[in-house]
This record gives C-alpha cells, sequence and structure tokens, in this order.
C-alpha cells in the first residue's frame, strides 16, 4: 500500500461522481489533493487545492501537473447513447484531448505513478468483457466515438510504457457506474439516474425497451476504491471494475419503482443499446479486488442522496462541459 502522507495527488475531474468518492479516501490517507476540473462545486473542503482548468489546453495540463507525485485521470464525458449518437464530434475530439494531454504532461512531470480511466465502451458486444479481448476486436457501433477515443488513451499509457522499458500506468475500466452527483437530467443522464428522475417526479415510471438489456453496475465508490487498489498494486495491465453480476434493466426499474411507489411503463419503440454487457472479473478477483457494494443498496443510497439534495441534482447542465463547436 502507497504511503500517501505528504504527497501531492492530482485528481483531474474530481467533482465529478467518482472523484467525490476518491477524493475524501485520498485525504483519510494523508495525501495533499489537488482537483483540477471546469467546475467548483459550491462546497469544497479547504483541504483540498482546486484548480480551475481546461485539460485540452496542454500549457494547463503541465500547471496542474507540476510539483505532482501521483495522478488519478478521472476526466471524461459521461452521457446517454442519445447523446453520443447525435453530438459524436463534441465528444471524440475533447477526449482525446484530455487522454494525449494530461498523460504527457505526467510523464513531462516525472510523477511516480498516473492512473488512466477508461470505459465500457471500449468494448465490442460479447456474452462476457474480457481485458484482452478488447484489441481483437472493434467498439460497439453504440458507443464508436467515445470507445476509440478511450481506446487511445489506454494504447497511449502502452506506448509510454514500451519506449521507457517500464510502466507508471494503472489503466481501470468501469462498468456502468452510479451514485450520488452522478447527471439526473433526463435528456442526458444514464440509465439508473434517469429512472430515478423520472419515477420522483411523474405519475408512472417509463422505462426504455423491454427491460430485458443485461447490463453490469458498479457504485461510485467501489470504483475509487478499485482505482486506489490498482495504484496501491502497481497493476500496470487493464482491470475491469464491474460486479461481473448480470442485472437486468427491469431488475433496476422494479427497485426504483418500488421505492416512488410507480407502475412501470415499457417504450418498446425507444433504442436500448447493447443488449448485454457484463464483464469478467477474474483478473480483478485474483489481484484481490471486488466490490462490496450490492446493487440494491447502491440505489437506495443513490436515491437517498438525490432526495436530500434535489437543489444540486435538479440543476440542468450539459454533460459535455465545454463550448460548441461547429455551425
Amino acid at each position: 500500500m502507497i504511503n500517501y502522507i505528504d504527497k501531492t495527488v492530482l485528481v483531474t475531474g474530481g467533482t465529478g461522481m467518482i472523484g467525490r468518492q476518491l477524493v475524501p479516501m485520498l485525504l483519510k490517507r494523508g495525501a495533499r489533493v489537488r482537483v483540477a476540473d471546469l467546475n467548483k462545486p459550491t462546497k469544497m473542503s479547504s483541504d483540498i487545492d482546486y484548480r480551475k482548468a481546461d485539460l485540452r489546453n496542454f500549457n494547463e495540463c503541465k500547471d496542474v501537473c507540476e510539483d505532482v507525485d501521483y495522478v488519478f485521470n478521472l476526466v471524461g464525458i459521461k452521457c446517454s447513447p442519445k447523446v453520443c449518437i447525435e453530438r459524436p464530434a463534441d465528444i471524440m475530439g475533447p477526449m482525446l484531448q484530455f487522454n494525449t494531454n494530461m498523460l504527457e504532461a505526467a510523464m513531462m512531470a516525472g510523477v511516480s505513478w498516473y492512473l488512466y480511466t477508461s470505459t465500457v465502451g471500449v468494448y465490442e458486444p460479447a456474452e462476457i468483457l474480457v481485458e484482452d479481448d478488447v484489441w481483437k476486436t472493434q467498439p460497439s457501433k453504440n458507443d464508436w466515438f467515445g470507445g476509440w477515443a478511450k481506446r487511445m488513451g489506454e494504447l497511449q499509457c502502452l506506448a509510454y510504457e514500451r519506449q521507457y522499458g517500464s510502466g507508471r500506468c494503472s489503466i481501470v475500466r468501469p462498468a456502468n457506474v452510479y451514485g450520488p452527483w452522478d447527471n439526473f437530467d433526463i435528456s442526458s443522464a444514464m440509465v439508473i439516474p434517469s429512472l430515478i428522475e423520472k419515477a420522483s417526479k411523474n405519475r408512472t415510471l417509463e422505462v426504455w425497451g423491454d427491460g430485458s438489456s443485461i447490463r453490469d453496475f458498479i457504485y461510485s465508490e467501489d470504483v475509487a476504491r478499485g482505482m486506489l487498489f490498482a495504484v496501491d498494486n502497481k497493476i500496470t495491465e487493464p482491470i475491469n471494475l464491474g460486479s461481473g453480476e448480470e442485472i437486468t434493466i427491469k431488475r433496476i426499474a422494479e427497485i426504483v419503482a418500488k421505492y416512488f411507489d410507480k407502475k412501470i411503463e415499457w417504450d418498446t419503440s425507444k433504442p436500448t443499446g447493447d443488449l448485454r454487457r457484463i464483464f469478467d472479473m477474474t483478473r480483478s478477483n485474483s489481484y484481490g479486488f471486488k466490490p462490496i457494494v450490492p446493487v440494491e443498496v447502491g440505489i437506495l443510497k443513490t436515491i437517498e442522496w438525490y432526495m436530500n439534495n434535489k437543489c444540486d441534482a435538479d440543476r440542468r447542465f450539459d454533460p459535455l462541459q465545454h463550448e460548441k463547436r461547429g455551425p
């Protein structure tokens, strides 16, 4: 286990859903935490060194990496399948810039270790998603542009390892992440926060599809634990961070509907994405990592947070968080 006492740790995207879980864990372990993000939350501990930064700009990446010992690069663009299809240029371009600029700046700064956050979107649809299968296939058409962007970030980490003879990068691939501080905007949110928002505000709970799609969900706190675990153990091969449990959208909808006492209405005319996405957790488990928050518990924690923080959750924002380009 790494001793973070008196070490400076940079967390990019640290005001996001996973970052808000990771930062307190790092502080608890004695780290001096620096957060780089475009958005400073209204409530932030005075123990955190917040830096407003646009990580598409290489000079700003160099600035935030100055005197840093460890980097947890969480920055990314999380959005619904609809947004992925309609605005691919707004996703792929900035993500390639985040990836390239941050890793280059971190290596120039001589950081001791660097964690890169990839995604389930790098995988081609399959019964089970196994780490080493990624480079034998192509990303799902439902995640085509974002999937390729994240793959390029992984490849860049491998390029540094190949050139310099040893790795200083951990690559984690989270499954479908949910939890407090998620994006609850129905127009762009992922399935769990979208269902929570719908159920809280509508007479019935409308769900896209017939509920048969299968996903691998993981609570944001478990992802943060997995990230720390990967760096603590200096794991250089990509690892899946999921539950390995087959969970249907129907089961998720029923948990949410039961809490709000709402009837479910299925809209089979709407797109639902890939039919099945389940992680093979063999590699992660072999290292000793296992998530600890069951999906029922995690969803109830998320709902409770949402109900207690509606003013924050109801803020409408663009999940892409950067100015638009093009016509």
